[in-house]
């Protein structure tokens, strides 16, 4: 069978009107003679509305109950959406992760997909049926649900498109595809016609919210293709897929695209007198709480105070302030965290080898009178936090800055382009 897997958005599903859209595409896909397996989101804002009714009795964090609760918005959705095709006289049948046979690690709020039977999926899709499959939810090892934490209705769409061989996953949302900048911040900002999966996984981890790290990191493992379109429009989208026509790394445009984050907290935390190098420490705590970390800079071992800085999401500041300041309070220290900064990042191929390009950035920022802090470089990434209230300032700035509110000048190959090429 030539399979095709479609995933659909919270806001694609919105509304009723905005299912019966997404069903009329599940439909044309299915006319036009491919096997479709769908995977949806819970509708709007329907997981918030779960999480504050958990918080009004008293829900403290991630668990069973909780994923139990957090599960039925997507049930809700595949419902609607195997409903809605029926009534266009598509058969269709909804499967709850469970019932898909998705397989998880037993971190409630935040579990890893460990396998896909999709056992029913095949049979479905065999039998003429579009299997829409609940996203961000399977079973644990214990045979509980356990939900996926962020991104995990596109994890799940992609981990089924490997399984069942797809020959592309389809991730429609509501913007027209993957752009050198958020184009709801910055008007000037292109559609991207394809992207490299690394470098998307660089603007994902940067905050791009298209698509979520998590996500591109599988499909590169597995060699899905991905397809990020608007649910709403007929726009081409964007491809993340590598592609081996791009042109030399040297001569093509380097940076792709400016990323932007407000989700963030400084963090630094500091021990005057310890003789005891106190990073495992802080790290054993940071996973324990589940954190992801970057810009880390620490003290070196002959220094008499131990001092650690890194950021964290402002989100996930509170618990982690705790830990952290439990540890350093034990020897002598504190816990200093500043919310009042976001990060902007640069992001491309070939970057760290260009050392002007950080020159550029710095220079750039500087002449807007944009304050920058701590800054982390690498092949693919330059990240800056600059305070908050002018990180859209700055991915302007650097936008403008990096040439990319131009087309790249015709005859030189470039990495969204791979007819044409330029130095940025």
């Amino acid at each position: 069978m030539d399979v095709l897997v479609q995933k659909f958005g919270g806001t694609s599903l919105q509304t009723l009107d905005r299912v019966r859209r997404a069903a009329l595409r599940v439909s044309a896909a299915r006319h036009a003679g491919r096997a479709v397996a769908v995977v949806v989101s819970a509708r709007g804002s329907r997981t918030d509305d779960l999480l504050r009714l958990a918080a009004d009795v008293g829900a403290a964090g991630p668990s069973r109950e909780l994923d139990q609760l957090l599960a039925v918005g997507e049930s809700e959705s595949a419902a609607l959406m195997a409903l809605a095709l029926g009534g266009l006289g598509v058969p269709a049948i909804s499967l709850t992760g469970h019932q898909a046979g998705v397989r998880t690690t037993d971190r409630h709020g935040d579990a890893l997909i460990t396998g896909i039977g999709a056992g029913r999926v095949r049979s479905a899709l065999a039998a003429g049926q579009v299997a829409v499959v609940t996203g961000f939810q399977g079973t644990a090892r214990t045979g509980d649900v356990a939900t996926l934490g962020r991104g995990g209705s596109d994890t799940t769409a992609v981990a089924l498109a490997a399984r069942l061989n797809a020959s592309v996953c389809e991730i429609y949302t509501d913007v027209d595809g993957v752009f050198s900048a958020d184009p709801r911040v910055l008007p000037a900002a292109r559609r991207l016609p394809w992207i490299a999966p690394g470098v998307m996984a660089e603007l994902a981890f940067a905050g791009a919210r298209v698509l979520h790290t998590r996500c591109i990191e599988l499909a590169a493992m597995e060699g899905v293709e991905v397809h990020v379109r608007n649910a709403s429009t007929q726009a081409p989208g964007t491809t993340v897929v590598d592609r081996q026509d791009a042109g030399p790394l040297e001569t093509r445009r380097a940076v792709v695209a400016v990323s932007h984050d407000t989700d963030v907290a400084r963090v630094l935390v500091h021990c005057r007198g310890v003789r005891r190098d106190l990073a495992p420490d802080v790290f054993e705590v940071l996973a324990a709480q589940g954190t992801v970390v970057d810009l880390v800079a620490r003290s070196g071992p002959h220094e008499s105070e131990f001092r650690m800085g890194f950021t964290i999401r402002r989100s996930q500041a509170g618990p982690v302030r705790e830990a952290l300041h439990e540890l350093a309070a034990g020897f002598g220290g504190g816990v200093h965290l500043d919310e009042s900064v976001g990060k902007v990042s640069v992001v491309g191929m070939g970057l760290l080898s260009r050392p002007e390009y950080t020159a550029r950035l710095m220079s750039a920022l500087a002449a807007a009178g944009i304050p920058t802090s701590w800054i982390s470089t690498s092949q693919m990434r330059l990240s800056v936090v600059v305070p908050r209230e002018r990180v859209v300032d700055a991915v302007e700035t650097l936008h403008r800055a990096f040439g990319l509110d131009r087309p790249a000048p015709a005859g030189v190959p470039s990495a969204t382009n791979p007819g044409r090429s330029a130095t940025a």
